[in-house]
This record gives structure tokens, C-alpha cells and sequence, in this order.
């Protein structure tokens, strides 16, 4: 009897210890995160985009910095091509910083009405002009600091402006494209975009910053949409392991990630 209580708890000791030395689920996730933000993945992923949108660049029209901070400023919560359409008008009436300052904000707030959310814009931009007037010599500042100390901008906006109009690579722009692909590639866990933006900055090399934000937003818009991913056509599918992808490929299959296992059963189910 003797022996075989000690047996048992040998056998208890033994269990017990065997618990004690298995990874907790948080730490499980947290190893695959750090996994999916390998220098190496991360390098494949950067280099995929790179190759599938080599042209890949801003689509706000624009002639100089302060035309690029209006358009940018009037691009929230409204599509590119809108701002396009109403731009041109506002700038043929008021093309300087020190014009629009001057211009009363109803007569703004009639050019841009259909971009949404119009009076707040056209406070945001009539404020906007009358700063850089009074106090940038009416010059569009050039670092970020300055640059959010304007009406209407924020990290997304200066990024842009520093990026695009003076190739100044100080942080990456934050969209929703960059906000949707980068969690769906696993670069961030994250959903605030400043944070999301620190993640993909520790990551991401520094000459690609400008670019990377790009490339992501054309991806966004041609390939991993929100609703339904075109994953079947994506050329970084064998580099994701999105729990909602549509498409599985026996390249991603093979691929050997600790996250790979449950996404992929979840995108089996989801394919039949």
C-alpha cells in the first residue's frame, strides 16, 4: 500500500510540475505575435508589397504642401476621388494659405459641403490657413511638432504632409487600409492608430516608412477589402494568417507559424 501511494504521488508530483512548466494561453499568443514580427517575415512582407505596387504613391490631388494638408484634412471620413472633385474649385478661389484665410466660412463651407462633415472641416482649414499666416510666414511647417500645433491635424495628416510633399519620414500614416492589413497581418495586435503606428514603426524599416503606407492603402483598396478579402488573389497570402481569410493556399499551409494551426482551420471551415 506504501508503494502504491507513493506512486501516486509521484504520479500528482509529477502532473503538477508538468502544468506548472506549460505556457499559459497569454504567453502562447504573445510568443506568436512576436513570431509573426520576425525581421524575416517582416521583410517578405515588405518586399511583396513592394513588388506588386511599385508605383504605388498618394492620391490626393495636389501642387504643393498646403494644397496636399487641405485635401488631406478634407479626406476624413470621405473618399479620395470626392476630395479630388471638390478641390480644384476651392484652390482656383482661394489658392494661397493667407486667400483662404481671408475667405468668409460659409463661402468655404459651400465649396466643400459635399466632402461631409463640412463646417468642421472648413473651421479646421480656415484655422489652418490663418496659423500658417500669422505664424509659419505662410509656409507650411516641415517638422511634426509644428505641424500639430494646426486646426485639423493630427499624427495621420502630418505624416502625410511630411511624407508626400517634403519626403520627411518621421512616423506612418494611419489609415483605416493600414489600420485593417496591418492587424490582419499580425504587425499589430493593436487598434488605436497611434499605437498601431509605434508597432509598425519598431518593425518596419525607416526608408520604407513612406512607401509602406502606400503600397498597404493600395492593397486595401484592390485586394484585402473589408468585408470579403480577395484572398484567392493576393499576392501576400502565402504570408497571412488572418482569421477571416477566404482563401487558404497549400504555400500558406505549409508555412510554420504558431498562429498558422487555428487559422487555418478557421478559413476550412469558412471554404468548405
Amino acid at each position: 500500500m506504501r508503494g502504491a501511494a507513493a506512486a501516486s504521488k509521484s504520479r500528482d508530483n509529477a502532473a503538477q510540475a508538468a502544468r506548472q512548466t506549460q505556457p499559459r494561453p497569454a504567453a502562447v499568443a504573445a510568443s506568436a505575435h512576436a513570431a509573426g514580427r520576425s525581421p524575416e517575415r517582416v521583410q517578405a512582407i515588405v518586399a511583396t508589397l513592394a513588388a506588386a505596387y511599385p508605383q504605388a504613391e498618394c492620391a490626393l490631388h495636389h501642387r504643393n504642401a498646403w494644397e496636399l494638408l487641405v485635401a488631406t484634412i478634407l479626406s476624413a471620413q470621405c473618399t479620395d476621388v470626392r476630395v479630388n472633385i471638390v478641390t480644384p474649385e476651392l484652390f482656383r478661389r482661394y489658392p494661397t494659405p493667407q486667400d483662404l484665410a481671408a475667405a468668409p466660412l460659409p463661402a468655404i463651407e459651400e465649396l466643400i459641403r459635399t466632402t461631409g462633415f463640412y463646417h468642421n472641416k472648413a473651421v479646421s482649414i480656415s484655422g489652418a490657413a490663418k496659423k500658417i499666416t500669422a505664424e509659419f510666414a505662410g509656409q507650411v511647417p516641415r517638422d511634426m511638432a509644428a505641424l500639430l500645433t494646426l486646426p485639423g491635424v493630427a499624427r495621420k495628416t502630418a505624416n502625410v504632409v511630411l511624407g508626400v510633399a517634403f519626403g520627411i519620414a518621421d512616423g506612418i500614416v494611419v489609415d483605416t487600409h493600414v489600420q485593417r492589413i496591418s492587424r490582419r497581418l499580425d504587425l499589430t495586435a493593436e487598434e488605436d492608430p497611434k499605437r498601431i503606428e509605434q508597432d509598425l514603426m519598431a518593425v518596419i524599416p525607416r526608408p520604407e516608412w513612406i512607401a509602406f503606407s502606400h503600397r498597404v492603402i493600395a492593397h486595401g483598396r484592390q485586394t484585402c477589402v473589408a468585408r470579403k478579402p480577395k484572398c484567392d488573389a493576393c499576392t501576400l497570402e502565402r504570408l497571412c494568417y488572418s482569421q477571416d481569410k477566404t482563401y487558404w493556399s497549400d504555400a500558406a499551409e505549409d508555412a510554420a507559424h504558431p498562429a498558422a494551426a487555428p487559422a487555418k482551420k478557421h478559413a476550412k471551415r469558412r471554404t468548405g
